[in-house]
């Protein structure tokens, strides 16, 4: 089988998995609406003060709705027995891990992304920050994912796994959300932007690269160890 089909039918299998538990999907997204949509309630309904908050408060959920969903990543195929078939096929196991992070991409950063203007209306932020919001929110979920499912591959074979996930992958998503927030933030100020999101970029390449390798590594280490 060529990497190609490999990798796709590794996406179509988890991605339909995934849909069949739908709670897993919508679960992340309504905590991201439900806590975005608290900030005018518990700060102030006043327009200046929304706009001043919004690309943190964005982000910050963005983050928390992609942890939130990281846990079972590699859970269910851990818990059938089909992720040690995973780790002793022939076939690259960095590249079975892209897919299944590319599926969980999908179902999770992909809907913040099409909800944050959404949010971002509630919220007041000018309509100019919209596309660098989605834009930055497109590489920093991808981001999330991919360094993210370190963690996850870590704590694999761990009952409750989900606290120590949080403190293993944080550290590396204080720079996207640094990087994601001052894009926004930049939009706003009239600012050009494009200097920081070329770091985001910069980021995500560095996620895309190493990432899946390490999880692999760390799905052996995970379970074996």
């Amino acid at each position: 089988m060529s990497f190609g089909r490999m990798f796709f039918g590794v996406v179509r299998r988890d991605f339909l998995s995934r849909v069949r538990h739908g709670q897993d999907i919508v679960n992340p997204l309504l905590f991201f609406v439900i806590a975005t949509s608290l900030v005018p309630i518990a700060v102030s309904p006043e327009a200046g003060r929304l706009t001043q908050l919004a690309p943190g408060m964005i982000w910050i959920t963005a983050l928390l709705s992609t942890l939130l969903a990281l846990d079972g990543l590699f859970a269910e195929d851990y818990a059938d027995g089909s992720l040690a078939q995973l780790i002793l096929s022939p076939q690259p196991l960095w590249l079975l891990v892209l897919g299944k992070v590319f599926a969980h991409w999908l179902l999770t950063g992909l809907p913040l992304i099409v909800l944050s203007p959404l949010l971002a209306l509630m919220l007041a932020l000018p309509t100019s920050a919209y596309m660098p919001l989605m834009g930055g929110l497109v590489l920093g979920t991808a981001s999330f994912s991919l360094l993210g499912a370190v963690g996850a591959a870590l704590t694999v074979a761990l009952r409750q796994g989900g606290m120590l996930l949080s403190l293993i992958v944080m550290p590396f998503y204080f720079p996207v959300l640094i990087f994601g927030t001052s894009v926004v933030q930049s939009a706003v100020d009239g600012v050009d932007f494009f200097p920081i999101m070329a770091l985001l970029g910069a980021f995500f390449a560095f996620s895309l690269a190493l990432g899946p390798i390490a999880a692999a590594a760390s799905l052996k280490v995970g379970i074996n160890g």
